[in-house]
């Protein structure tokens, strides 16, 4: 197999389905090797022309309470009171810097979602 720099979607497409075909190929073989080579050209080219955005800070709490089963009320030391986490939730307030602070330290919450800017 020729492996070549993915500069089309049907370059992108073949070498999608190359990974396939070659997905489990033992580490430090040719195929294994291949794979490599194939993984981060893929990994490159849609870093270019398939960004992924971090998701809305809003959303990114909301996802976390989801996931931990967290109510509002568990929100309040890391955002304020009662009110204080109402208006963040429903986008009246933005999130201060020791809130995001508080978020990522105990919810683990990525900091990249939370600095980006709300919908």
């Amino acid at each position: 197999m020729e492996i070549r720099p993915i500069k089309t979607e049907a370059d992108y497409k073949n070498a999608l389905a190359n990974i396939e075909r070659l997905w489990g190929a033992e580490v430090n073989t040719p195929a294994g090797d291949t794979l490599d080579i194939l993984l981060t050209l893929v990994e490159a080219y849609e870093n270019r022309h398939h960004p992924i955005d971090p998701p809305d800070p809003i959303e990114a709490i909301k996802f976390r309470m989801e996931q931990m089963g967290l109510s509002r009320k568990d929100l309040e030391p890391y955002i304020g009171n009662r009110g204080r986490v109402s208006e963040v939730l429903n986008r009246q307030r933005a999130l201060s810097l020791n809130m995001i602070r508080r978020l990522h330290t105990h919810l683990h919450i990525p900091l990249e979602s939370l600095i980006g800017p709300s919908e």
